[in-house]
C-alpha cells in the first residue's frame, strides 16, 4: 500500500497552517468568556458587597479574575499550540494545564490569610466562573461547524488502484 500523496503547499515538519475555523471558535469562546466575566463581576461584586461589604466586592473581583485567567490560558494555549504537530500540541496544552494548577495553588496560598478576602464570596465566584466557562465551551463548540477532517485529498475517479 502506498502512502497518500502530500500536497506541496502543506509543510511536513515544523509549524503548520491552522484552519481558520478552529481559531474562530476559540476566539468566540474568549469573547463570550469576557462577557461572562463582566456579568460575574457585576452580579457577584454586587452581591458580595451587599452581604460582606467591601471585602466581598474585592473577593468577587478576585474570583472573577481567576476564572477569566484560567479560561484564557486554556484557549490561548490551544490557539498557540495548533501551529505545531500533535506531540508538541499536547505538550503545550498539558503544560498550560499544569501551569494553571501551580498558579491556582500559589494564589490560594497567598490569599489564605489575607484580611480582605471573604472566602465564601471568592469560592462562589470561582465556581460560577468555572461552570460558566464550561457552559460557554460546550455551547460554542456544539454550535460550530468545524469539520472532522482537514487537508484531506480524495482519490480521483481515474485512479487505477481502486477495487
Amino acid at each position: 500500500m502506498t502512502p497518500a500523496p502530500v500536497s506541496p503547499d502543506v509543510p511536513t515538519t515544523g509549524p503548520r497552517i491552522v484552519p481558520v475555523d478552529a481559531k474562530k471558535i476559540l476566539t468566540e469562546v474568549l469573547k463570550y468568556t469576557g462577557l461572562l466575566a463582566i456579568a460575574i463581576a457585576v452580579i457577584g461584586g454586587g452581591l458580595g458587597y451587599l452581604f460582606a461589604g467591601t471585602n466581598g466586592l474585592i473577593s468577587a473581583l478576585i474570583g472573577t479574575l481567576l476564572a477569566v485567567l484560567f479560561a484564557s490560558i486554556t484557549a490561548g494555549s490551544i490557539i498557540g499550540a495548533m501551529r505545531f504537530d500533535i506531540a508538541a500540541f499536547f505538550g503545550i496544552v498539558m503544560g498550560a494545564w499544569l501551569l494553571k494548577i501551580v498558579v491556582f495553588i500559589v494564589i490560594l496560598a497567598l490569599l489564605r490569610d489575607a484580611p480582605f478576602v471573604q472566602t465564601m464570596v471568592l469560592f462562589l465566584t470561582v465556581i460560577a466562573g468555572a461552570v460558566g466557562t464550561m457552559l460557554i465551551d460546550v455551547i460554542v463548540v456544539f454550535r460550530s461547524r468545524l469539520g472532522y477532517a482537514s487537508n484531506v485529498s480524495l482519490p480521483s475517479e481515474t485512479d487505477d488502484t481502486t477495487p
